[in-house]
């Protein structure tokens, strides 16, 4: 997407201090800039970079006086960094745009019944029976089982695979290679052994607002379903196991996992590497520190966790901090 600084100024309720048709078509940071790129100053450690830079366009404060000459046009805002966070939205909600498009290699079975202005990419499948809200992106080489459910304002990245007769609510984006509905890891031990599949004839509902990061699985429930409540934000590479309930606006950083049956209450925060046992239940607000891991209930509601196994954070600072010492007596 390309800028001109007369453009800006007016996306941003700016004024122009240099050329207005000056141009940039990326962003960098100030440090970085080159040619045909916008950067921005807001923090006040930056400024060396500012008699340096080659960039076109520089985003400031408006009350910014600088101390040698400038060689970017500057785009003069209220606020640089608010103005930053404006105009990065205002690309992605561009790129997210809807642009109708059908590609002729797109498999779309006859039963299925699309919403308005839905587009799909090339070599995407869309399953019997299912349904597609109004609005939607599916992007090239996704899959839609037979019987899925998907709501308004969706975007599915290339790669997707939703298994048959998945729910998935509205404003709801997954991320390229996620795979919604694979089997739990459910076997059942044998005399001899051996280890015996168990079916898992449920499936997975997601609520509304939900985004869910590239290569993350959430597995189908045995019976009934695995549930992803409303707002709830998964990053990259987590595995959410059958049965497993995540409640509302709970967030899970890369590489976490939850075991099967185990529900996670509203508003929680798991960092990265996270785990968590299978049949537990944590209280809504409760916190889990990197690469922890937890093997018990947590009852009360707010706490902060830490360690593996782990313990309350303060407690696990205070046990850290005597293990460190008792080193150092040692010697």
């Amino acid at each position: 997407m390309e800028f001109t600084a007369r453009e800006l100024a007016q996306i941003l309720n700016g004024t122009v201090d240099g050329n207005p048709e000056a141009r940039a078509t990326s962003f960098a940071k100030i440090e970085h800039g080159k040619e045909g790129q916008l950067c921005f100053f807001a923090n006040p450690k930056y400024e060396k970079y500012v008699y340096t830079s080659k960039a076109s366009l520089l985003l400031v404060n408006a009350d910014f006086s600088p101390k040698e000459p400038v060689a970017p046009t500057m785009i003069r805002v209220e606020n640089a960094y608010t103005s930053l966070a404006q105009l990065l939205k205002y690309v992605s909600d561009q790129r997210k745009a809807y642009r109708r498009h059908r590609a002729w290699s797109a498999s779309i079975a006859f039963s299925a019944k699309i919403g308005k202005k839905v587009s799909i990419g090339a070599h995407s499948t869309v399953g019997g029976k299912c349904r597609i809200g109004d609005f939607c992106i599916i992007h090239d080489n996704v899959s839609i089982g037979e019987g899925t459910v998907i709501g308004h304002h969706c975007i599915i990245y290339p790669g997707v695979r939703i298994y048959p007769g998945m729910v998935i609510g509205d404003r709801v984006i997954l991320h390229a290679g996620a795979v919604i509905g694979s089997d739990g890891f459910g076997n059942a031990p044998q005399s001899d052994g051996t280890w015996k599949k168990i079916e898992h004839l449920g499936n997975v509902i997601i609520g509304n607002d939900v985004e869910i990061g590239a290569n993350t699985t959430v597995d189908r429930a045995e019976m009934e379903s695995t549930i992803i409540g409303n707002g709830v934000k998964i990053d990259n590479l987590c595995q959410i196991a059958h049965n497993v309930q995540i409640g509302d606006n709970t967030v899970m950083a890369a590489l976490s996992g939850i075991a099967g049956s185990t529900k996670i209450g509203k508003n929680c925060i798991l960092a990265g590497q996270v785990g968590i046992v299978g049949h537990l239940t944590i209280a809504d607000n409760t916190t889990v520190c990197a690469k922890a891991g937890v093997i018990g209930n947590i009852r009360k509601s707010g706490q902060v966790w830490m360690g593996s196994p782990a313990i309350l954070h303060g407690t696990f600072l205070r046990s850290y901090a005597a293990f460190k010492h008792s080193g150092e007596e040692q010697k």
